[in-house]
């Protein structure tokens, strides 16, 4: 007997429905839902445990995203055709969903939360990672696992002026905005996105576009919901509270965590203060009772401690390290700091900084994207690290992390669409992460953007970027500029944006309270406009402009096309010609071809200007081909009893008989009579003898032709 399947549909307005529906898979999961649009489907499960590991006091949710190769009709590359590691595409998609989906779950809450989300069959017009939230949602929506309320996400774009939800990747590649909003029915908790210089209004009015289509697929997962059976919540054990133990411990340590805060202090020192004085509260327990009650010292420590540092910004409009709320910190910057490097820069802001390298190479080094739903190549990408001493902390290292990967992404979206179409490097920019205390992600996109600049990249216009923060009570907020660590962790939002002089290039921003109005939203995008183009300023006065050439030692590239027919010709037999052309000039040589124009493109990479001009020369040499009736300059190469091979001066390589009845008009008996190796003169081009199918050239064709009785018989 097949289960009885229970569907709800989504209008998305232009023809398109996505339909969520449950009651067939993974009905052993605690809630399970298959999403479909077009062919593209993909299964949400969610699947929480019944306790939580002891000694746990966060929540332990783990959200997976996978792509299968089965979905696209292909199989996974490699030496064991089998999916493993997430690709960076599935860590960012793993991320969106994340950050939307851990603020929702109860404070209290450790059991350990398992969100499984995979793409089972693959529609090339529709971009999978727009629906990753809503699946994961909508199995949430019919579990029994405590969860504060349902969310959704949703990409926007713009083509034409005209926004559109959750495009194709077409519709992408020409829109100026490319934004994934998560929220829930009444608030924005995530955004994120890369946008063509667009203004902090139209922003705005992209999250408004999306949090409406938001709504509608919140609406359908309750109308599932309530098709299905809403299952009563789980009850589980939380934390242990003890009030008498809160108060006491308030009592002894808000005041003076109040007046540290306010003194406007360095992490180091401030740190240390606020240590001394919880060793202060806990002397007022007993081994006893710290023995059984140490955890909740702590824990109302913390508590006490975040609410004191947000009061004294809300009382009296300052911060933990002095500033005022519109306040940035010191900046200095270096360009040129790593004298091998084609490119770098240190951009150090506070106690935050980053050491940027630019590297130039061919398209042989583009990044090659290869999954289930893209397959392409990246000219330009970023990489972002974060070692343990940029904290002064000492931790296992386990690759490149989660975090890692989703900085990078930011970074490099904020810098891309600044790079100029015509750009014939393969750039790859690596930030080295040297301290942080705040927004090492903004710290990278400044000192990126040093580097491209040191290495002689063009940039349209040099980006900038600020992390913003926000605190409030209900009644009270202050929007926080360039944000300390500190505040990030205990503020209300999260928000970081770059741009140019002109707009806004990317941004990321995540929400930690509900109901936050738009105003505030918009007073925050205001504020974090003049900080950013204060860094700018920055940045302009330690390099102006991009320098004019690269490096003597970077590579320099030229990019030249030809004929597809020729390209045989430059590679040789087995690659001969190539090989050794590249041995003998120290360039590298790369050809690819355009099916568009039918022609091949060659770049030739070298630090040597005349390494590449003689790769120049050898390919105009190759593609040579002399025009009918028109003169040229020929060297003799090799004498031969009929005639004179010679040379074209202007295409080396290039040779052709000259017969000897085209060396004069004269009766010649022996050709040293006329010509002799090395002779320098010129020929006419008569095009393809019709009786040997060779071409033709002519000495003669150029001289006066004397009378009849002056010529030898």
């Amino acid at each position: 007997m097949i289960p009885q399947l229970f569907v709800e549909s989504i209008d998305l307005g232009d023809g398109r429905n996505i339909t969520i529906e449950t009651g067939r898979l993974a009905k052993q999961a605690d809630g399970s839902v298959v999403v479909r649009i077009g062919k593209t489907v993909i299964l949400g499960t969610v699947v929480s445990s019944r306790k939580a590991s002891p000694g746990i006091d966060f929540l332990p949710l783990t959200v997976d995203y996978r792509e299968k190769f089965a979905a696209a009709g292909r199989f996974p590359g490699g030496f064991f055709k089998r999916e493993a590691r997430p690709s960076d595409s599935e860590v960012l998609t793993m991320r969106l969903v994340d950050r939307v989906l851990r603020p929702l779950f109860p404070d209290d809450y450790h059991a350990e939360v398992q969100v499984m989300i995979q793409l089972m069959s693959f529609d090339e017009d529709v971009m999978p990672d727009a629906l990753a939230g809503l699946a994961a949602s909508a199995a949430l929506a019919l579990s029994d696992i405590p969860f504060e309320t349902l969310i959704s996400e949703a990409r926007v774009g713009r083509v034409d002026g005209k926004f559109i939800i959750n495009p194709s990747r077409a519709q992408l590649d020409l829109s100026d905005i490319d934004m994934m909003i998560g929220a829930s029915m009444d608030s924005i908790a995530m955004v994120e996105g890369e946008m063509k210089e667009i203004s902090e209004a139209e922003m705005l009015e992209a999250i408004k576009f999306a949090h409406e289509h938001i709504k509608n697929q919140i609406s359908a997962q309750l109308r599932l919901q309530a098709a299905f059976g809403k299952k009563e919540t789980r009850t589980y054990e939380g934390e242990r509270e003890d009030e008498a133990i809160y108060a006491k411990v308030k009592a002894a340590s808000y005041d003076k965590i109040y007046a540290i805060a306010s003194q406007g202090s360095s992490k180091q020192e401030r740190t240390a203060a606020f240590d001394e004085v919880k060793e202060e509260v806990k002397a007022l327990f007993t081994e006893e009772e710290l023995a059984a009650d140490g955890d909740l010292v702590s824990k109302y420590f913390k508590k006490t401690n975040k609410e004191a540092v947000r009061n004294v910004t809300l009382d009296l409009g300052t911060r933990l390290d002095g500033r005022k709320t519109t306040e940035i910190r010191p900046i200095w910057c270096e360009v040129d700091y790593l004298p091998s490097v084609h490119g770098s820069a240190l951009f150090t802001r506070g106690e935050t900084q980053a050491l940027a390298t630019a590297t130039l190479g061919t398209s042989r080094e583009a990044n090659q994207i290869d999954s289930p739903s893209q397959q392409g190549e990246e000219k330009f990408y970023l990489h972002y690290n974060f070692p343990p001493f940029s904290t002064g902390e000492a931790r296992p290292l386990r690759g490149t992390s989660r975090r890692e990967v989703g900085h990078g992404n930011l970074a490099q979206r904020a810098l891309k669409n600044m790079i100029p179409a015509d750009c014939p490097y393969t750039i790859r920019v690596v930030s080295e992460v040297l301290e942080s205390n705040g927004s090492s992600s903004m710290a990278t996109v400044c000192a990126g953007t040093l580097s491209l600049m040191d290495a002689g990249i063009q940039m349209i216009r040099p980006v900038s970027g600020i992390a913003m923060g926000l605190i409030t009570d209900g009644d009270r907020y202050a929007v926080l500029s360039d944000i300390l660590g500190d505040e990030d962790h205990l503020g209300d939002m999260d928000f970081k944006v770059t741009g140019t002089s002109e707009g806004i290039t990317a941004c990321q921003m995540d929400i930690k309270i509900d109901g936050l109005k738009y105003e505030i939203m918009e007073a925050a995008l205001a504020q974090a406009r003049e900080g950013r183009l204060h860094i700018l300023g920055k940045l302009i006065e330690t390099l102006a402009a991009p320098k004019e050439d690269v490096k003597a030692y970077a590579p320099k590239i030229i990019t030249r096309r030809i004929p597809n027919a020729f390209i045989g010709a430059l590679i040789g037999p087995g690659g001969k010609v190539i090989q050794e052309l590249q041995k003998t000039t120290g360039t590298t040589i790369v050809i690819n071809e355009d099916p568009a124009t039918e022609e091949g493109v060659i770049e030739i990479l070298g630090t040597d200007p005349a390494g590449i001009e003689a790769v120049l020369a050898k390919i105009k040499s190759i593609t040579f081909k002399p025009q009918m009736n028109e003169s040229y300059e020929v060297k003799v190469i090799k004498m031969l009893d009929f005639g004179a091979v010679v040379e074209y001066t202007a295409a080396p390589g290039n040779e052709v008989l000259l017969h000897v009845s085209e060396l004069a008009w004269e009766r010649t008996e022996n050709v040293s009579d006329v010509v002799n190796m090395g002779d320098v003169f010129e020929v006419k081009y008569l095009g393809m003898d019709p009786k040997t199918r060779k071409e033709k050239v002519s000495r003669k064709a150029l001289m006066p032709r004397p009378p009849r009785e002056e010529r030898k018989e």
